[in-house]
């Protein structure tokens, strides 16, 4: 039986399952589904920028990503305490940012702090990301 407070492996798998469907959605720009991941309160810090706050801003903040064509996530870690859990991981991506001259990969590693939820659901609070890839 886990101590008071651990996560459950059911809290993990239900971690790992929202991954599974933030890369179809993220290369679809199925905003709708994307936004379901996160909570109300929700901050995104992302590389070269300004610090990203609330859902909203978030969807904005997507929609004006350039196209992203291929996106692959590996958690690496899972750990949390109650209605707190972290998850540590990389990402690859491919993106095609207007002018470039053809698709640029991506690689690099994240941090998201996730809240669950009454419905047992465990949504993005915090997420922090940066590239791997030297600066050119």
């Amino acid at each position: 039986m886990p101590e008071i407070n651990e996560l459950l492996p059911e809290d993990i798998v239900a971690i790992k399952e929202l991954h599974q469907t933030w890369s179809p959605a993220i290369v679809e720009k199925d905003f709708e589904t994307l936004m379901t991941l996160f909570t109300d309160d929700a901050i995104v810090m992302p590389p070269n920028g300004p610090k990203v706050q609330g859902r909203e801003a978030v969807l904005d903040w997507m929609k004006a990503l350039p196209p992203i064509t291929s996106a692959n996530l590996t958690v690496e870690e899972i750990d949390g305490y109650g209605n707190l859990a972290f998850v540590r991981g990389a990402y690859f991506m491919t993106i095609t940012p207007e002018g470039a001259p053809g698709p640029i990969q991506d690689r690099g590693k994240f941090i998201e702090i996730r809240r669950k939820q009454a419905d047992g659901s465990w949504l993005m609070a915090r997420d922090i990301f940066n590239s791997d890839m030297p600066v050119s």
